[in-house]
C-alpha cells in the first residue's frame, strides 16, 4: 500500500462521487406509452450549487462548487416485435468550478467540455403495444412494465493527470425495470435500477475498480392535458463503494434525491419542462446538491 495511493484515495472519496449523484438525476414519464416513429429533440440546461463536505484531516474548508450542463437529446419511438420501445440519446456539455479553503488558503480549479454520452434503449414488455398514427390508442387506466439498458461509453474530457474530471475513463452499464400504473389523470411510476463499472486504468496513474450501485426512484404524476403534467419525485442509491491502487476507499454512496417536475405545452408539437431536485447525503462526507433544469422539445413524426 503506497502513500500516494492513500491520498489520492482521501481524496476521491469526496471528489469522484459527484459524478454519481448526477447519473441518479430523476426522470419520470420515462416508460410513457408513445406512438410509433415519434422523434423528439431537446435541449436542455443546468445548473447544480453543490456543498462538499471533506474529512476533516484533508485540511480542506468551505468546499463548494458550481456546475452548469448543456444537453442535447434524441429519441425514437420504436416497435420492437409488437411492443412498444424507444431509443434514447444524450450529450451533455458541462462547464464548473470548485473552490474551498485548502489549509486556511484559498484554492480553485474550473473544467470544461463534455461529458460522457448516454445511450438507452428501452422496451415496454407489457401493457404498451406498438402503435402507429391513427391506430394509437392513449390508455388512461393501464399497467406498464419495462425493460431498459443505458450504456455510457468514455468519450468525455478526461485528464489523467488530474482528480477531478467531467469523463469517467470507463464504460458504465445500467440495466433499468420500470413499472408505471395510470388511472384518470393519475400515474404512479417507479424505475429500480444498478450502474456496473469497468475500471478505470488511468486516475492518476492508479487503477480504480468499482462496486455497483443501486438505486430505485418513484413519481407520482398528474396530467390536465397531454404536455402538460406536474411531477413529485424521490430516489434513493446506494453502493459503488471503490478500490484505488489496490486501497479500499470509504467512498460508498448512499444518497436521497427529491424533485419537482412540470411539462408545459407551447403548442402540440413544441414544449418546455421545469424541474428543481435536491440530493442529500446520507454520510458525515460528500455532497449535497440543489439543481435546476429547464429543457425544451420538439416532436414530429408518428403518422
Amino acid at each position: 500500500m503506497s502513500l500516494r495511493s492513500v491520498i489520492i484515495v482521501g481524496w476521491a472519496c469526496v471528489l469522484l462521487p459527484i459524478q454519481c449523484v448526477f447519473a441518479q438525476a430523476l426522470e419520470p414519464r420515462r416508460w410513457t406509452h408513445l406512438p410509433v416513429g415519434v422523434n423528439f429533440a431537446g435541449f436542455g440546461y443546468s445548473y447544480a450549487d453543490v456543498d462538499i463536505a471533506f474529512d476533516p484531516a484533508l485540511q480542506i474548508e468551505d468546499a463548494t462548487a458550481d456546475i452548469q450542463t448543456y444537453i442535447f437529446s434524441y429519441v425514437r419511438v420504436l416497435d420492437v416485435f409488437g411492443k412498444s420501445g424507444r431509443i434514447d440519446l444524450k450529450v451533455p456539455y458541462a462547464t464548473g468550478r470548485w473552490e474551498g479553503l485548502l489549509e486556511g488558503q484559498p484554492a480553485s480549479t474550473e473544467r470544461e467540455g463534455f461529458k460522457d454520452p448516454v445511450i438507452r434503449f428501452a422496451v415496454n414488455l407489457l401493457g404498451s403495444p406498438a402503435e402507429r398514427g391513427a391506430e394509437f390508442r392513449p390508455r388512461n387506466d393501464n399497467t406498464i412494465v419495462g425493460f431498459g439498458l443505458e450504456i455510457s461509453p468514455p468519450l468525455g474530457e478526461y485528464q489523467n493527470d488530474k482528480l477531478i474530471n467531467l469523463g469517467s475513463n470507463r464504460w458504465s452499464f445500467r440495466p433499468q425495470l420500470g413499472l408505471v400504473h395510470s388511472w384518470d389523470h393519475w400515474a404512479v411510476e417507479t424505475t429500480a435500477s444498478a450502474w456496473f463499472y469497468t475500471d478505470n486504468d488511468d486516475l492518476l496513474g492508479e487503477e480504480r475498480e468499482q462496486d455497483p450501485l443501486y438505486a430505485i426512484q418513484g413519481h407520482v404524476i398528474y396530467t390536465w392535458r397531454p404536455g402538460l403534467w406536474l411531477s413529485l419525485s424521490g430516489a434513493y442509491g446506494d453502493g459503488a463503494r471503490s478500490k484505488i491502487g489496490g486501497v479500499q476507499a470509504a467512498d460508498e454512496t448512499s444518497k436521497t434525491l427529491w424533485a419537482i417536475s412540470v411539462g408545459l405545452p407551447i403548442n402540440p408539437r413544441n414544449g418546455i419542462k421545469l424541474a428543481y431536485v435536491r440530493g442529500d447525503t446520507r454520510e458525515d462526507t460528500g455532497d449535497d446538491f440543489d439543481q435546476f433544469i429547464v429543457a425544451y422539445s420538439l416532436l414530429w413524426g408518428g403518422k
